[in-house]
């Protein structure tokens, strides 16, 4: 259940006296306490209304708890140093290459998503590679170069994240800590996510639910972080011609069930560059709050993924028609 208290100082008092009480809490929201329990039949809600300082208590009957539409009332707008996600705000778009593979490119990079309004720049440093022959990406320098650029460029920074190691090389260094597709179900990798203050970008898997996402991303936000942004980025069908199928349902169904952003990855979600185009304006116009693209100054040249990398003239025409869907559907 959430306790929506009176203030701030209610929330923090409210808290205490619960965990001394012996309950697991959050906060949630404003001036939200949740209270996490796992036998909910044993559990009198009426009780809770008597402490001192609770406004109203809000009872969350579905599993999803904290990550329920209904445990907010509203969707959620993560600030993350004065950019939005979510709500009425511009499309957040998230733009760079698969993994960072030297400074001059990931600078270069950096400028074509500067250059064309992007919000926040991708490179991957630890890369989970189906082959473990293939590029695994360049570790701590990489975050160091990822860091060093979004900072002159004024651009927030996002990188996956694989284990408790990657954690605390990355937490220090990037602004949003991605989980990969693989590990959307790496429920230790949650639990650890939970602690940072970091906002995490959560992908759902390729052979997962809405409410298997939903799940994962109850994890995050019942230990302790509620900054997470979802993300649609395809999932496996029998059709082949594209790697994964970008599933648009996805975006109005879980604006439905949950208060929380969600992205669109075009890239991930068709794996065929002549594809990111147009299925980032139908994520757009489908009512996703904002898009992460892979670029590179030269797509053919990439070592991770170039089949599905735009180049820089791609990426600005991809800006300019996704903004134009968005005003459109802001005004109507």
């Amino acid at each position: 259940m959430i306790l929506e208290c009176v203030d701030k100082d209610a929330q923090y008092q409210i808290a205490n006296r619960l965990k001394r009480m012996g309950f697991d809490t959050t906060f949630h929201g404003t001036n939200g306490v949740a209270v996490i329990y796992g036998l909910d039949d044993l559990v009198r809600e009426d009780l809770f209304h008597v402490l001192p300082g609770v406004k109203r208590v809000i009872p969350i009957k579905e599993k999803q708890k904290l990550a329920s539409r209904k445990s907010v009332g509203r969707r959620t707008v993560i600030e993350i140093q004065g950019r939005k996600v979510g709500g009425n705000s511009d499309p957040f778009i998230i733009a760079g290459p698969c993994s960072i593979e030297s400074e001059e490119q990931i600078f270069s990079s950096a400028k074509i998503a500067k250059e064309n309004g992007a919000h926040a720049l991708r490179g991957g440093a630890f890369k989970p590679r189906t082959s473990p022959y293939e590029f695994q990406g360049m570790g701590l320098k990489g975050l160091e170069m990822l860091s060093k650029v979004g900072k002159e460029f004024d651009l927030l920074t996002v990188t996956e994240v694989l284990d408790l190691e990657s954690i605390h090389l990355a937490a220090p260094l990037i602004d949003i800590l991605q989980v990969g597709a693989r590990n959307m179900q790496n429920f230790e990798l949650l639990k650890q996510l939970g602690k940072v203050k970091n906002p995490i970008l959560l992908k759902r898997g390729f052979a997962a639910s809405y409410q298997d996402l939903l799940y994962a991303a109850e994890y995050l936000i019942a230990h302790g972080n509620p900054n997470v942004i979802l993300c649609e980025r395809g999932i496996r069908t029998f059709e082949t011609y594209t790697r994964n199928t970008l599933d648009l349902n996805a975006v109005p169904s879980l604006q439905e069930l949950t208060h929380l952003p969600i992205l669109i990855d075009p890239s991930h979600g068709t794996g065929r560059r002549s594809l990111v185009l147009p299925m980032a304006r139908a994520g757009i116009a489908a009512g996703a709050d904002g898009i992460i693209v892979e670029i590179h100054p030269n797509p053919d040249q990439a070592l991770t993924d170039a089949q599905q990398t735009i180049g820089p003239e791609v990426f600005r025409r991809l800006m300019k028609e996704v903004l134009a869907i968005h005003q459109a559907f802001i005004k109507e």
